[in-house]
């Protein structure tokens, strides 16, 4: 079989060739490229050469490069642009390569040489990158198996193979939750409220799905505008309970024995392994370090949110009496009061705001933004292939015209597509090899006689996820496993908060928002809005995102599987973030895809942690001025060119000069009396 995918990509600076590669391509060159992996392997094993540096830790780095290239080809357009052929596919692979991962930790032979050359006095002569490939690799051995005896080693096999499996599952179950739900409106009436670029777009998806009247669905584009300008309550509360209950409805789809196998299959590898809990092990090699860490963190930030989070709720109850709201107000009527108020209190409305933000001109302010501070270019380039015709491709280049990456940008919603934003590579960076970035986002489509027009939410989502393309295509390291993004989990979200800072500066803001249809610039006193208005709720909002990483910690310190009910125990676990009345059927757990069916068990609570770091080091830029060139060739040389080739507190001092504290982030957000 002439297969595209086991072939050097002959294809402008190598990209995936996606005109070529077909379906059936896949579960070949996946079991084609094993066979090569394993024989790259066996090399190492086989080497009569004592074990050095060389010939073990960097061969080991280097193996598997095709194998690596086809995943991420594969599971990122599982992600992006699935089918269900590509689901049926990753079921049937993703054991395949859990196994091939298992031999390779497992094997005794080789973590033999591993630990010779770990041991051996060679480490000394060793750069300081090389050092740390070398313990992490140690390491990474120790945490996979390899000190554990043959029954235990099978045991190991089986829950990992099943817990890939049951990954899997989850997220596949939550797509189609997500994508089956819809609400068709048919009176006019129903649509009191809606801004016009809603009511459009929700006209086109009753068109397509060849109905009369307007379909809402819960995605993001569609999801959240309707629940904070929808006044019809009953339709807003339809809407609340279909998104909150996805994964938790006793059907074929439901989540809730999968993430429960899932989190006991945690457990027990987590004690196969030496630790009492999973959050144990996970944070074993985390910058936070234990769990005793995580949790006065998160305490920490709860003690000093919460009563702001209390009076956010309480004005929103004063609002909505005022606008003779009678009853409690529910989690289906803060949003929509939330917006009222803000409106009231700022004189801004996030509607009004959108046809300032057409999603190209935020394309090129946030590429400028990248010219100016790290001295980026952009250039499309119709000649590079790609995965679906909503895909655009760039030319990255640096302030010499030097190639430093491709940038593939996927802005709109699919039924193939993942909900939320993320950012992701089909080819890390290594030595001369450049990488393959992606961005993948939900924002509203374009209308019949309008561009996409943008939230300044959604602006500040943009911002976030090229923090994340950034770290992937300035990175300059010498071996793959250290590339880019491939740090601690505490520590990737740096790169990308810090970037939405230049969302609240004016300076920046003054060159994004122009009107699309007569170009006018948005005002400074409507500006001035924005700003005022950032830390809006930020207590609401401090808490919302605690609820998540405490619930994320309660179900990965547990030694032993709970007997309570998946909604009981969420229920126990949120208890100190609750601020609202119970309501029956809900459930987060079910369709929490970043801890069941991402990298991020044991660690969403690393999105608050790297808030603190980018509150401090966004500090930097403020005293020195937000576009400085001699503070951003800092950040770019200590933190986005080194990936994880040295510990990230280290990559920070250099950075900043100090270890961050807590107190940036409580007067950015607001916190503090």
């Amino acid at each position: 079989m002439n297969n595209p995918l086991l072939h050097p990509f002959a294809t402008l600076y190598a990209t995936p060739p996606f005109h070529l590669i077909e379906t059936h391509h896949y579960l070949p060159a996946f079991v084609a490229a094993m066979d090569d992996g394993r024989a790259e392997i066996a090399a190492i094993i086989d080497n009569d050469q004592s074990a050095t540096f060389a010939n073990t830790i960097e061969a080991l780095d280097k193996s598997g490069w095709q194998l690596s290239l086809i995943s991420n080809i594969f599971f990122n357009l599982n992600h992006a642009h699935t089918n269900d052929t590509i689901q049926q596919i990753a079921r049937e692979v993703s054991p395949l390569l859990t196994a091939y991962s298992n031999d390779i930790w497992l094997n005794e032979a080789l973590f033999e040489r591993v630990k010779r050359v770990h041991d051996s006095d060679e480490r000394a002569v060793l750069r300081p990158d090389q050092v740390k490939l070398l313990n992490d690799t140690y390491k990474a051995f120790v945490r996979k198996g390899a000190l554990l005896s043959g029954d235990e080693k099978e045991r190991y096999r089986k829950i990992t193979t099943e817990l890939s499996e049951l990954s899997l599952r989850f997220g596949e179950n939550l797509l189609a939750e997500t994508n089956d739900y819809f609400l068709h409106v048919t009176d006019e009436n129903d649509l009191a409220g809606l801004p016009a670029s809603l009511i459009e777009q929700a006209k086109a998806d009753a068109g397509a799905r060849q109905l009369d009247g307007w379909v809402f669905t819960l995605h993001f584009p569609s999801y959240v505008p309707f629940m904070k300008y929808a006044q019809n309550r009953s339709l807003r509360e339809q809407m609340f309970r279909a998104y909150s209950a996805r994964g938790n409805q006793g059907n074929e789809r439901d989540n809730k024995q999968v993430l429960s196998r899932i989190v006991q299959l945690r457990i027990e590898k987590a004690q196969l392994l030496g630790f009492r809990t999973y959050a144990d092990y996970v944070l074993d090699d985390r910058m936070a370090q234990s769990v005793e860490r995580v949790t006065r963190f998160l305490d920490e930030l709860l003690t000093a949110s919460k009563p702001f989070a209390l009076q956010d709720v309480a004005d929103v109850n004063e609002l909505a009496r005022r606008d003779g709201f009678t009853e409690p107000v529910q989690r289906w009527d803060f949003t929509y009061y939330s917006e009222k108020l803000k409106s009231e209190r700022y004189d801004i409305n996030e509607e009004a705001l959108r046809p300032y933000f057409a999603l190209d001109k935020v394309e090129a302010s946030v590429f400028a933004l990248a010219g100016t501070l790290f001295g980026l270019s952009f250039v499309e380039n119709g000649d590079i292939p790609v995965y679906h015709p909503d895909v655009k491709a760039y030319e990255v280049t640096d302030e010499k015209g030097n190639f430093l990456s491709v940038l593939y940008l996927d802005y709109f919603p699919r039924p193939s597509k993942q909900g939320g934003a993320w950012m992701t590579s089909f080819r890390e960076q290594v030595g001369e090899t450049r990488p393959v970035v992606s961005l993948v986002m939900n924002f509203s489509r374009p209308g019949v006689n309008t561009p996409s027009l943008l939230t300044f939410n959604e602006v500040r989502t943009f911002l976030h996820e090229f923090g994340h393309a950034l770290h992937g295509m300035l990175s300059q390291v010498a071996y793959v496993s250290q590339s880019g993004t491939s740090v601690m989990r505490d520590f990737v979200e740096l790169p990308s908060q810090i970037m939405e800072n230049w969302g609240n500066e004016k300076a920046w803001l003054r060159g994004v928002a122009r009107h699309y249809l007569t170009g006018e610039v948005l005002s400074d006193e409507w500006i001035d809005k924005i700003v005022a208005a950032s830390n809006f709720q930020s207590g609401y909002a401090t808490i919302r995102q605690l609820s998540f990483g405490m619930l994320d910690m309660a179900w990965h310190s547990l030694p032993v599987q709970s007997d309570s009910s998946v909604v009981l125990f969420e229920a126990d676990a949120l208890a100190p973030t609750e601020l609202f009345p119970p309501v029956d059927g809900i459930c987060i757990s079910t369709a929490f895809s970043h801890i069941f069916n991402g990298g991020y068990a044991a660690g969403y609570y690393g999105y608050k942690w790297a808030e603190v770091l980018d509150a401090d080091a966004f500090e930097l830029f403020l005293e020195k001025g937000i576009f400085n060139a001699e503070v951003a060739v800092s950040f770019r040389t200590n933190i986005l060119e080194k990936g994880g080739s040295a510990h990230p507190m280290d990559l920070y001092r250099a950075f900043r000069g100090h270890e961050p504290s807590i107190a940036a982030l409580l007067k950015r957000s607001g916190l503090t009396k």
